[in-house]
């Protein structure tokens, strides 16, 4: 395992580092989504940690995307893409 990760352990789960100066929403969903903008605009609005990203609009957070604020292990996330069931950590740059 690198020295840039963690593995929590009750759960084996590898957890990338979070970058500096970023906001990290954890998204555990239990089937596959086909895009990724809807379930992680449910997700902000669900949270407690972030009140700007939680009344973020749908307009919003395509900029987020559009200007590569949106990462998924370290790389650059699509709206579009889809997200494995499971675990998958998203970090918003900038927040």
């Amino acid at each position: 395992m690198s020295e840039n990760t963690t593995e929590t352990a009750a759960t084996g789960i590898i957890v990338p580092p979070k970058p500096a100066k970023s906001f990290r929403v954890t998204l555990n969903i239990g089937y596959r989504a086909d895009r990724m903008d809807n379930v992680l605009l449910e997700a902000l609005h669900a949270q407690e940690e972030n009140l700007s990203l939680k009344i973020i609009s749908r307009g919003a957070l395509k900029d987020l995307f559009t200007n590569g604020r949106v990462e998924i292990k370290g790389q650059r996330a699509k709206s579009n893409s889809s997200i494995a069931k499971g675990i998958t950590y998203v970090d918003i740059l900038g927040y």
